[in-house]
């Protein structure tokens, strides 16, 4: 679990003996987001990344699925919380390209609690979960990218060998994929 509460408490207690004593009150959002990622229970596919630890508000959530079509893929979301959080849900991209019906090609994603069904009790824990979800069981009911959800619905082993080249690093149509294997 990460210990965001000492690493707080420490910069605070740095904090106050500057000059003037001054010191910035956290927002809600700051306040919640702390609180939703030392509660955080990552399973062991999952990782965080925090380009700026002074930021806990913009973050990195990689994903190593170890079943399915996307095993031994590593697939980096970056997470844009804003100051309505959690009133609003966090703004989640995929930054890696992946042949898949719920993640279109610019990285946005398709998971209902990040639109109509977000809820204020949802956590950071249950937007990775539902992420996770995805590359476990792709919905091609409700797809981004049209394609890739036909091709799984029609086409199973032709949609695997597609997200294994995707994966691998190349074409898949006219549409190229960096390699993003482990």
């Amino acid at each position: 679990m990460i210990k965001l509460f000492s690493l707080k408490q420490k910069k605070d207690e740095e904090g106050s003996s500057r000059p003037g004593g001054t010191q910035k009150k956290a927002s809600a959002a700051q306040l919640r987001i702390t609180k939703d990622l030392n509660e955080l229970n990552l399973p062991k596919t999952c990782g965080t990344e925090f380009p700026d630890p002074d930021d806990l508000l913009n973050f990195k959530l990689i994903i190593c699925p170890d079943e399915g079509f996307y095993r031994g893929g590593r697939f980096v979301f970056s997470f844009k919380v804003g100051p309505n959080y959690p009133h609003e849900p966090p703004k989640v991209k995929c930054e890696t390209a992946v042949y898949h019906p719920n993640i279109d090609l610019e990285g946005n994603v398709c998971l209902n609690i990040l639109r109509e069904d977000w809820k204020p009790v949802l956590t950071v824990n249950s937007i990775v979960y539902g992420l996770q979800y995805l590359f476990l069981e792709p919905n091609p009911e409700d797809p981004l990218n049209k394609e890739a959800a036909d091709e799984l619905q029609s086409n199973r082993r032709l949609f695997e060998q597609h997200v294994q080249r995707a994966m691998r690093g190349g074409y898949v149509g006219s549409s190229y994929f960096e390699r993003c294997l482990k």
